[in-house]
């Protein structure tokens, strides 16, 4: 495992309800080992992109990660979402490896389900 290296994570999220790109949506990022800790926050812009990686290179490190994407305010926000909000915060554990990748990690959503995948 690489400890530290020119890597980048950036996220992409997409509103599959409506067919448009998710502007507004909060984004933090943890590290989880040792212990979990914030490490990045954001706001997705208007192509429903974080305005800069996550974890840039040069602050890269190989480890366990989480994405918190929190889609229930910005479904509320546009009238979508139920009471109560059947998703709220969709929380996604990843492990990156590789200190010298890119991970990109897209998120597809509704107020009712999500997908994501590692993108490129």
């Amino acid at each position: 495992m690489t400890a530290s290296g020119p890597g980048s994570l950036t996220t992409h999220i997409l509103n599959t309800a409506e067919g448009i790109p998710a502007e507004g949506v909060r984004v933090e990022l943890w590290r989880l080992d040792p212990e979990p800790a914030p490490v990045a926050e954001a706001v997705t812009n208007a192509d429903g992109r974080a305005p800069a990686p996550l974890l840039a290179p040069g602050d890269f490190r190989a480890g366990r990660y989480e994405l918190r994407f929190h889609i229930g305010d910005y479904f509320a926000a546009r009238g979508l979402a139920p009471e109560p909000r059947f998703l709220d915060v969709v929380a996604v554990a990843v492990g990156l490896a590789d200190g010298r990748g890119h991970y990109h990690v897209p998120l597809l959503c509704t107020p009712w389900s999500f997908s994501t995948y590692r993108g490129s």
